[in-house]
């Protein structure tokens, strides 16, 4: 087909005004002048044209078949067909890079124009040239602003889908927190110290000791069947504040179950241990509950260096000796097991 042969794909509306057209559609005569200057070119299905990214040099005219244009950035791709142009940048600006991906969707034939042939025309042909690059840059303005809108609902929505991670994330920490920690004391649980447990091999004791503090409170069922469930969870939140108070930043307190808490610490040596205990007895016995009356608060503790290698097991059996050691001697003291 030569270019004067070119078909009219989009009838004049009556006042004979062709802004019905597609916004890259080119009238009969717009065609015929750029197709002038263009190099034909026949395409088979799937053919690439260029690729985005690739350097542009040219434009091109649809004569016959159809050319897709693919954006990627989940922008919708653009099906052109007979008598529309793409790629006009390349003529109007020189080099750049392209936006898109040019694909032949089926069998066709395109007009290839260069830069200097666009140039030529711009000389003979200004008022064609001018309607047609007012036409094109109107339409690009257009699609720069569509692209933007698209690019900002876009970040909007990947704010939003941040903001949606960070609450999953503070939720999920919330929830494992949960899952770790005792409902009633805020301590940690056994899943807690677990987990404290298996993270102790990558945490250098930079010369201290670890050691094992078990804590019962004597004689917690007569609190219970004395003073009533309520004075018995008030006794257990106040000793898990002792035990709280005497753990340091790296070290773990935890409720193990009923009124048995833990102590997980890092020592100098025996006498800090010793220290320690002791300290944890005479916060206790410094407690006042008013749901308690006239009782007073005092707990046993037994105490063990864990031995490398050892384990939860054998710690926990040689700390608990010397707890029930302590009850022996009828409670509000400590001893180590030896």
């Amino acid at each position: 087909m030569k270019p004067s042969d070119y078909p009219v794909h989009v009838a004049a509306d009556a006042g004979g005004d062709t802004d019905a057209r597609l916004p890259t559609q080119l009238s009969p005569e717009e065609f015929r002048v750029l197709a002038s200057v263009g190099v034909s070119r026949a395409v088979l299905p799937g053919e690439e044209l260029f690729r985005r990214g690739e350097d542009a040099q040219s434009m091109f005219l649809v004569d016959t078949g159809e050319i897709r244009l693919c954006f990627d950035d989940g922008l919708a791709d653009k099906l052109l067909g007979p008598g529309q142009y793409f790629g006009e940048l390349a003529v109007f600006i020189g080099r750049h890079q392209r936006f898109a991906r040019a694909v032949a969707e089926t069998p066709g034939v395109l007009y290839e124009i260069t830069q200097q042939a666009f140039e030529s025309l711009v000389g003979q042909e200004p008022a064609h040239m001018a309607r047609f690059m007012r036409r094109s840059f109107a339409y690009l303005v257009a699609g720069e602003h569509q692209l933007v809108q698209s690019l900002r609902r876009r970040n909007e929505d990947l704010l939003q889908t941040l903001d949606t991670l960070r609450q999953t994330r503070s939720e999920l920490t919330v929830a494992q927190q949960l899952v770790r920690s005792d409902d009633l004391t805020g301590l940690a649980n056994r899943r807690g110290l677990y987990r404290y447990l298996d993270e102790l091999a990558h945490q250098p004791l930079a010369g201290s000791r670890l050691a094992l503090l078990l804590v019962d409170i004597d004689h917690f069922k007569l609190i219970n069947d004395r003073s009533g469930h309520l004075a018995g969870d008030s006794a257990l939140r106040a000793v898990a504040e002792e035990v709280r108070r005497m753990a340091g930043p790296l070290e773990l307190p935890c409720r193990l179950g009923g009124d048995e808490f833990a102590l997980v610490l890092r020592v100098a040596d025996r006498g800090e241990l010793a220290n320690r205990a002791l300290g944890l007895l005479a916060g206790v016995r410094c407690l006042r509950l008013p749901s308690l009356g006239e009782s007073r608060l005092s707990v046993s503790v037994g105490g063990a260096f864990c031995a490398d290698p050892g384990g939860w097991a054998a710690w926990y059996s040689e700390a608990d000796r010397a707890l029930y050691a302590a009850k022996r001697q009828g409670g509000d003291a400590w001893r180590l097991d030896e």
